[in-house]
């Protein structure tokens, strides 16, 4: 596989000596990026990270992070998001050693698709100097109650620790707590699993795809809307050219409010783990999860009964996914969604992503995503830096005339619905007159 960058002998540079174990060919050969970008096919996927050309097409499989989050990257330059993802670069370049079949020729840019150097060489500056700068921390928060005569005020407390053990599992998966990977993976699935009950690789596949590609169609899994929602300024003029209507997108902004943040983790995200989990056969997660609900069970009916604790649990999701719901998504919903537009990294996140402005509650609210920008352009970082980093992330975009928004909590979840009745109207406007 991977045979489409090789040249007639006339024109051909330098070959590599044979197919390494990974689909490598000795790593001397030299590639133009329209010989690079031929290769982003299922089953025939190179990218290139820092000037290598990696024949990735049958390692994708294999690959920790899930096939699809490296797949997006196929024919394109990975170099930003392989620095972002991985805390220890040196170590994953051990395994993309057997994978080399060369580098970009020396007359091809770094960047492919047009990207600006500039920006993308000042944004890297950056990355360096807050590396050398950054420290690790560890923070856990637990709150807990029981009391049938304080039921509410129980299920409050319930909620607020689900939620704060939600920010405290996306930490430990964005492996930003402790300096090596594995005690990152190890605790990971422990709160994500026994604090929470659901799966550490299902949040790992879909999470990841969002960062590598946010608000993109196809690739970021939180805009598919299974035709319940139509988003953005262009999937409803689609939508609408087609005369789709799976539902009255023109009222999407208010049945928002019934199917929107009250189901969204009690029932869709619920059922996703618990399919994915027995599809992939990941019987560890699942012992995880198992272990969350037998000690929440444990606890709660002797004062609950069997049914009344299944109330108390669904009620609990119920509180958590509003707050998840408006935190998530007032930074990301109301911003550009759009297909594949192949923009350089800095770029990319800053047209899906927006701050809302600082504050201890807002911090304490958010998990620190309220410093939205930074995260996803240094997903790694521990969240206690971010805003260490925003004014120099700030100066960055000024300098490059990049829109760098920050918003009011309020402001932040009224543009949610704001959004999704214009792009309802988009809609109806599309089904009624083009």
């Amino acid at each position: 596989m991977g045979g489409g960058g090789q040249q007639t002998e006339s024109s051909e540079p330098a070959k590599g000596d044979g197919v390494g174990p990974g689909g490598g060919r000795g790593g001397s050969a030299v590639y133009t990026w329209e010989e690079v970008q031929k290769h982003c096919h299922r089953g025939d996927q190179w990218l290139v990270i820092d000037r290598k050309v990696y024949n990735i097409t049958q390692w994708a499989k294999r690959h920790p992070g899930g096939i699809r989050v490296i797949s997006h990257f196929a024919g394109e330059d990975a170099t930003e998001a392989f620095v972002a993802f991985h805390p220890d670069p040196n170590f994953v370049r051990k395994f993309l050693k057997p994978l080399l079949i060369g580098e970009l020729a020396p007359t091809e840019p770094s960047q492919d698709q047009g990207k600006n150097a500039v920006l993308v060489q000042d944004f890297q500056a950056l990355r360096d100097r807050l590396e050398r700068e950054e420290a690790l921390a560890l923070g856990l928060l637990w709150v807990w109650g029981t009391s049938w005569s304080l039921t509410l005020l129980c299920s409050l407390m319930l909620a607020t620790s689900q939620a704060q053990a939600g920010w405290l599992q996306h930490d430990y998966g964005h492996l930003s707590v402790c300096k090596k990977s594995s005690w990152n993976h190890v605790l990971h699935k422990f709160v994500i699993g026994h604090l929470k009950g659901a799966s550490a690789n299902w949040w790992n596949h879909r999470h990841f795809q969002h960062h590598a590609k946010p608000n993109v169609f196809s690739k970021d899994p939180d805009v598919n809307s299974l035709h319940v929602f139509v988003l953005g300024d262009k999937q409803p003029v689609e939508y609408g050219i087609k005369k789709l209507k799976y539902m009255p997108y023109h009222h999407q902004h208010q049945y928002f409010f019934l199917i929107g943040p009250p189901l969204l983790i009690p029932v869709y995200f619920h059922i996703q783990i618990l399919r994915t989990m027995f599809l992939r056969q990941d019987w560890v997660d699942l012992a995880w999860s198992m272990s969350f609900y037998l000690r929440f069970f444990c606890c709660y009916y002797p004062f609950f009964g069997f049914f009344g604790s299944v109330a108390l649990i669904s009620f609990v999701r119920f509180l958590e996914s509003h707050w998840f719901v408006w935190v998530t998504q007032m930074n990301h919903l109301p911003m550009e969604i759009d297909h594949e537009r192949h923009q350089d990294w800095l770029t990319m996140q800053l047209s899906a992503t927006c701050n809302i402005e600082q504050s201890t509650f807002n911090d304490w609210f958010s998990g620190h995503l309220n410093f939205q920008i930074e995260h996803h352009l240094f997903p790694t970082m521990p969240r206690h830096n971010y805003h260490l980093v925003a004014p120099l992330v700030r100066a960055l975009c000024e300098k490059h005339g990049v829109p760098y928004q920050v918003k009011t909590l309020q402001k932040g979840m009224t543009d949610v619905v704001r959004s999704l009745k214009k792009s309802g109207d988009l809609w109806l406007d599309a089904y009624l007159h083009k």
